[in-house]
């Protein structure tokens, strides 16, 4: 076999692994963000999924366990509310009625576990006037 032919060959794997590595990174990476009424409408909080759920957190729920990083919280939008237990350092801008979006799996009890928490704080990052 010639050399050109040989080099194409090896040339056109590389390529197709290379695009495959980047369509799987790509769709492990791509979750879709989903409210606590999208949660509770298709029963996903009985499954153990891996979800990001996008919400508020509700006002006098903030419970932190003392000596350790533990919080639980609930958050809500206008669909119900959902139960969130996370493990670890939150975010300055965690706090009541702040928006955030947590990742993890429901447990059996219906507890969101989160394992990441993000809390967003768009005011903090508009133009000032």
């Amino acid at each position: 076999m010639p050399k050109k032919k040989k080099f194409l060959i090896g040339g056109a794997f590389i390529l197709l692994a290379v695009a495959y590595l980047m369509y799987t990174g790509f769709q492990s990476s791509a979750v879709y963000y989903l409210t606590v009424s999208e949660v509770k409408a298709q029963g996903l909080a009985e499954s153990n999924t891996d979800l990001r759920v996008t919400g508020t957190v509700v006002d006098g729920s903030i419970h932190r366990v003392p000596g350790s990083l533990q919080v639980q919280f609930t958050i809500a939008d206008a669909g119900g509310t959902l139960p969130v237990a996370y493990r670890g350092i939150v975010p300055d801008t965690f706090k009541e009625g702040s928006d955030v979006v947590v990742e993890g799996k429901c447990d059996p009890q219906g507890v969101f576990q989160a394992r990441v928490l993000l809390a967003k704080c768009p005011s903090r990052y508009e133009p000032q006037a």
